[in-house]
């Protein structure tokens, strides 16, 4: 029987990567790099079509073998950037007493983008008192067509509740063969400035995405490749490319995402900070209970309504240089030896490295001359990266992407000590002390940010430079570390195993149960249009009631992805052994398993945290959820748990209610997991205890009335 096999296709700024996995092993297959084609008449899209044919070659597997296939793309941030974007026509729509806020929030004039580069737009209005008069619109649509303007936004107040007058004028545009962008179709919430500027900029990329979309898709198929090709997500997920060519403004700022669902699906990172780290950048982003954590993201200064992942970009990486003065270490990056065009040093030959003087040089974008490199007698010039002083350190293991010459990095750093008159590893102690100092901030900022708890949180580090930059961290903040398998391919590996992810978010004050299960169901039914198997589904509700929203995301795997092995079935002593070694930095742990299911197991933990002053040790208790094959899926501190049986679920709501916060600013739900036939359904974004009830009633229907589920429940 023939292997099935998923591919995931990452472009970079340099190289474009292709991966081929085996959809129930995970194990690589094969592996192919090609230069980045930003100069082609094609643009990147010909570096992906290039790979994939290649990549096939090489695998020699049939085309029906592929049911997966997904690739990273960064077209629609690179349209932004480069202002190759349309010129836009809005037609704005509304009546009544507020037809003069209408005018105000639909007419957003020209939309900035960087680099003094803006998004044109011309703005009509419709009153819509009358329903839509066709003559009014045709003679809109021709003034647009006179100035040139072939792509329409249509914003209407309210239209998130009734899109019907939305829908009708955007048809009239389709239909003059104008390509058309209506604010219902990217978000369901109120706030009409945000949704017009949103669906402006959604619109300007459209005719680029359109066409690079249908290249691809087309190279797909030209390859006889029948599973449909899947477009990573900012939010780090994928969707089909048919949604790219309607909504592409989900695709900016996916830049690493691929590297956030790499150490998801393929490291099953529950709970941690992920690095990755590039030549140039170090993208840091944090993973709660399995969970990437999403916010609204800003393009070109403007708030929108496209959630993406939340990631701390720093501009230090494993090519970042060193900057020097009267032999001090000055600073380390931003800049990167890449952009200098200069090779690392602890990468070069040893014996030409003999005799190398230290000089300063610059770079094309850089008008400093403090950068610090080698040059040799024949007049070759070294890059003293900060890869050279990790290497000086220890920091890379054998057979890691960043080790370098080791005769290399001693000769290189024997040189700058008889320069600088100082001990070698003072010196590579200096520049990665530097280096940490800029990325330590941005970690212990997620940690406040999202009260992720240190006593159980892991660094995870990916991409080529990860050995560069997140052991000297990890040793800085006193915090565990690992580097992920095949860390340079993190991000390629990502895209081939990414989940199809999709949300909805409504502007509802007071949610009714009836609300919120419409909203979840709606969330459910899209990723599964969107291509997941249903019975993969899982969808997390959270309300905002201090703004009055509701959000529903839901995610699930592609059909023959959730048949993909979840690696061998550990016996309950392996099962806590495993949960011992996570927590191996707590003193006298006590584990007992509470729960077992054939797919979910828990273990309560009580220990202490190891401290310097004895008697100021912190006492832990602990909730860990694990699956049979290893992987801890939630980790939560002083939660109670409760074993129930059955479909009934009067128990369980009166140990909800009995862990019902109240205070002056009224009644507070507690956080609410609970544990069924292999899944966990997380309750804690509701907000009443009608709406958790609802929501149990669809998770217990699961059940057996002789089955068993437990409930999590910790008080805010």
């Amino acid at each position: 029987m023939a292997r099935k096999i998923r591919i995931g296709i990452d472009v970079g700024g340099t190289f474009t990567d292709a991966i081929a996995l085996d959809n129930d092993t995970y194990e690589i297959i094969g592996m192919k790099k090609v230069h980045t084609t930003h100069e082609a008449k094609e643009g990147v899209t010909k570096g992906v079509i290039d790979i994939l044919n290649l990549l096939l070659k090489e695998i020699k597997c049939n085309a029906d073998d592929v049911v997966f296939i997904a690739h990273g793309t960064t077209q629609a941030t690179n349209a932004l950037l480069e202002g190759d974007v349309a010129d836009i026509g809005v037609i704005g729509m509304g009546s009544g007493i507020g037809t003069a806020k209408i005018k105000a929030d639909t007419d957003v004039g020209n939309v900035s983008l960087e680099d003094d580069k803006a998004i044109k737009t011309s703005y009509r209005f419709l009153n819509t008192a009358n329903g839509i008069v066709r003559e009014e619109v045709e003679n809109i649509l021709k003034d647009f067509e006179a100035e040139g303007r072939h792509v329409i936004v249509v914003s209407e107040a309210f239209s998130v509740d009734d899109p019907s007058h939305e829908k009708e004028v955007a048809a009239m545009a389709a239909q003059n063969d104008m390509i058309v962008t209506a604010t219902h179709e990217l978000s369901k919430l109120y706030g009409l400035r945000a949704r017009t500027k949103t669906a402006v900029i959604n619109a300007s990329i459209l005719p680029k995405m359109m066409q690079t979309a249908s290249m691809t898709e087309q190279a797909v198929k030209d390859a006889k490749v029948k599973a449909p090709l899947m477009i990573m997500r900012s939010d780090g997920g994928v969707m089909q490319v048919e949604e790219v060519k309607k909504r592409p403004i989900l695709t900016v700022l996916s830049g690493p995402a691929a590297g956030v669902a790499g150490a998801l699906m393929y490291e099953k990172i529950s709970d941690g900070i992920f690095l990755e780290v590039g030549g140039t950048s170090t993208d840091i982003s944090a993973i709660q209970n399995g969970r990437v954590i999403t916010k609204y993201s800003k393009i070109g200064g403007h708030n929108t309504y496209v959630s993406s992942l939340d990631i701390h970009t720093i501009g230090i990486g494993g090519g970042s240089m060193v900057r020097f003065k009267n032999q001090n270490i000055i600073d380390v990056g931003p800049r990167s030896s890449h952009i200098a065009g200069l090779p690392y040093a602890c990468f070069a030959d040893p014996k030409e490295l003999k005799g190398s003087k230290v000089v300063s040089v610059t770079t094309p974008k850089d008008k400093t001359t403090d950068f610090l490199a080698l040059e040799t007698p024949s007049g070759n010039r070294y890059a003293v990266t900060l890869t050279c002083a990790a290497n000086r350190l220890g920091y890379m293991p054998k057979g890691d992407y960043a080790r370098g010459n080791e005769e290399s990095v001693k000769t290189a750093f024997e040189i700058l000590a008889e320069a600088f008159g100082k001990n070698p590893e003072k010196i590579a102690q200096d520049i990665v002390n530097t280096a940490v100092g800029k990325v330590v901030p941005a970690v212990e900022e997620f940690i406040k940010e999202y009260n992720l708890s240190q006593n159980y949180l892991i660094l995870t580090g990916g991409g080529g430079g990860a050995s560069s930059v997140v052991p000297a961290v990890a040793d800085k903040m006193k915090l565990k570390y690992k580097i992920a398998e095949n860390a340079p391919v993190i991000a390629t590996i990502g895209a081939a195993l990414a989940m199809v992810r999709d949300s909805v978010e409504r502007t509802i004050i007071n949610p009714t149960q009836e609300d919120i299960l419409k909203i979840r169901n709606e969330a459910e039914q899209a990723v599964i249009k969107a291509g997941a198997a249903p019975s993969t589904v899982e969808v997390t509700i959270d309300i905002d009631t201090a703004k009055n929203i509701v959000k529903a995301v839901a995610v699930g795997t592609t059909d023959l992805s959730a048949k993909a092995s979840m690696g061998e079935v550990l016996t309950d002593e392996e099962l806590e052994k495993t949960v011992r070694d996570s927590f191996n930095q707590l003193d006298n742990c006590r584990v007992e398993k509470v729960f077992g299911s054939s797919t979910l197991h828990a273990f309560h933990i009580e220990a202490r945290k190891k401290s310097v002053i004895p008697f100021l040790k912190q006492k832990i208790n602990m909730l860990c959820v694990i699956d049979c094959s290893g992987i801890i899926k939630l980790s939560i501190e002083n939660a109670d748990f409760y074993e129930f049986k059955g479909r009934s679920k009067s128990m369980l709501e009166k140990q909800i209610e009995d862990h019902m916060k109240f205070d002056e600013s009224g009644k507070t739900s507690p956080m609410i997991y609970l544990l069924i036939n292999g899944k966990i359904a997380d309750l804690s974004g509701l907000d009443s205890l009608e709406q958790i009830s609802s929501l149990a009633d669809i998770e217990l229907q699961r059940l057996g009335e002789e089955d068993h589920y437990l409930a999590v429940i910790k008080k805010r």
